[in-house]
């Protein structure tokens, strides 16, 4: 890992503490706009980030569509002024209500659904029908990873059923294939393909039906520039443009740098050979199980205990454990769990604090 995150003027930041580097971020936001050929094609995810800040330091770039896991990332993307926001999670019980809700009071920004079940989407049409109001509706499609989504062998009958229902308005589909993460980029490029003829086959008939079916938004990190080059579709990677040490290390085809840490302390030196920090896993994401981050310059550090508030690492050169109040800088496995568990972001250039962005929709619910 490159040893470009260490900050001066700690004395005052408190440990663990969250940290964005802009000029890594700026460079990631750059190559996404490359790998996709515009930034009118990317559809990125707020997930990563759940930031306001970082989502219009996007928009700067000409980002304007995004996609939300939540209602209250939805919302976020709608004060900044979003064109077009898809909330990529199945909406049922009061989340039904709360989407249009919030799709009624950002008329500027067009709002959409994803949906894989038709009870549910009957729910929806129904909502809107009552509030005089229709949503538009991508059918969310199970590109092999088995989370949510219509099988594609399904797909076609069911987009033909859910398209008759009035308050609704079907206008494409959502297809995050994040189980096409191969590290193989040859083998990963032939699965995304594969999987694309066979929507491009159900496109294909429900056209020839006159059936609205335009939108298409795909992929995610690993698997977007496949997209781009087998499609003209939407893309919508989420974690590329802050990239955690899972991708930079599992996927580095991919030419993305890790653009955030945490910064944590060493606080013990409780046995030969170990050394504690104060990152327990309210302070770094929780999976994957074994390595859950790496510390800039000791990555050769081996996980030992990790509780809530303590991480112990074992040196197998013992003179080389750095000392009690050392600041360490550690790359996340995964940085978009990490980054929900932080009220705030410390912004950093040139080795410096420059400002602190809020983890705007860190809660689930800001208004509506």
């Amino acid at each position: 890992m490159m040893n470009c995150y260490e900050i001066r003027k700690t004395e005052e930041i408190i440990s663990p503490s969250l940290i964005y580097y802009l000029d890594i971020i700026r460079s990631n936001i750059q190559k996404a706009i490359e790998e996709a050929g515009s930034a009118e094609r990317l559809w990125p995810h707020v997930k990563s980030h759940k930031s306001i800040d970082m989502l219009k330091l996007q928009m700067k770039y000409g980002i304007v569509k995004f996609k939300a896991a939540t209602v209250a990332e939805a919302e976020m993307a709608a004060q900044a002024g979003a064109e077009r926001i898809i909330l990529a999670y199945p909406l049922i019980g009061p989340n039904i209500g709360r989407y249009v809700e919030l799709a009624k009071a950002y008329p500027n920004s067009c709002f959409y659904a994803i949906g894989d079940d038709a009870k549910q989407l009957k729910f929806l049409s129904d909502n809107c029908m009552i509030n005089g109001f229709r949503m538009s509706v991508l059918a969310d499609v199970n590109m092999g990873m088995d989370r949510t989504g219509v099988t594609i062998d399904k797909l076609e009958a069911f987009y033909r059923i859910v398209n008759t229902f009035p308050g609704i308005c079907m206008k494409g589909l959502h297809c995050y294939d994040g189980n096409h993460n191969n590290k193989d980029i040859i083998v990963r490029n032939a699965e995304v393909a594969e999987a694309d003829l066979q929507i491009e086959t159900v496109l294909k008939h429900l056209r020839q039906d006159g059936i609205e079916c335009g939108l298409v938004v795909a992929g995610g990190t690993p698997s977007f520039p496949c997209h781009a080059e087998n499609t003209n579709w939407y893309l919508s990677p989420g974690t590329a443009f802050i990239t955690d040490a899972g991708y930079y290390k599992n996927l580095p085809d991919l030419g993305f740098i890790p653009g955030a840490a945490v910064m944590t302390r060493v606080i013990s030196h409780p046995a030969p050979g170990l050394f504690a920090t104060d990152l327990g896993y309210k302070g770094i994401a929780s999976d994957p199980v074994v390595q859950r981050g790496y510390i800039v310059g000791l990555e050769e550090a081996v996980p030992v205990i990790h509780s809530e508030e303590h991480w112990v690492f074992k040196m197998e050169d013992a003179a080389r454990i750095p000392a009690i109040g050392t600041c360490l800088y550690v790359i996340p496995t995964h940085i978009c769990p990490t980054s929900a568990l932080y009220p705030e972001i410390l912004l950093v250039k040139n080795g410096e604090v420059i400002n602190t962005w809020k983890v705007t929709a860190r809660n689930r619910k800001l208004s509506y």
